[in-house]
């Protein structure tokens, strides 16, 4: 069996994922940041523009309304966000971050700048802008 040119980009990637992954958890951890890599994702969407609805968050974070669901209530329980009523649509509520959540934009932010510091300290601005062209 031949493994083609697709299939070894695939592992590879998903290796620097699961990799990348691991690291910012460890450094949120080490940083008492009690949230999770998948979390952090909702939350940088959120430091951008507060106040959106769940489905906007699942099309700006790429996933589904389920694992959106448990993000944001795992996020409300830890009392980072909190849903808000829609002012004209009661079916409709807003994701809104709570002034601990909005607390956490500078030292959650810090935490990632050095990880992806440290993970491209090898490699040269014009290596990672073939890379950014390549994965776009």
């Amino acid at each position: 069996m031949q493994v083609n040119e697709r299939e070894v980009f695939s592992i590879l990637t998903g290796k620097i994922s699961s990799t990348i992954n691991r690291a910012l958890l460890r450094a949120f951890s080490q940083e008492d940041l009690h949230i999770t890599t998948e979390q952090w994702s909702v939350l940088s969407c959120l430091w951008k523009e507060d106040k959106v609805t769940q489905s906007d968050l699942c099309d700006l974070t790429r996933k589904d309304k389920p694992s959106m669901t448990r993000l944001i209530d795992n996020l409300q329980r830890s009392k980072i966000v909190v849903r808000v009523p829609h002012a004209t649509d009661r079916r409709v509520n807003l994701i809104h971050l709570t002034q601990y959540g909005a607390s956490l934009r500078e030292k959650v932010t810090a935490v990632v700048q050095s990880v992806v510091d440290k993970a491209l300290q090898d490699v040269s601005e014009s290596e990672i802008m073939v890379a950014r062209t390549v994965l776009n």
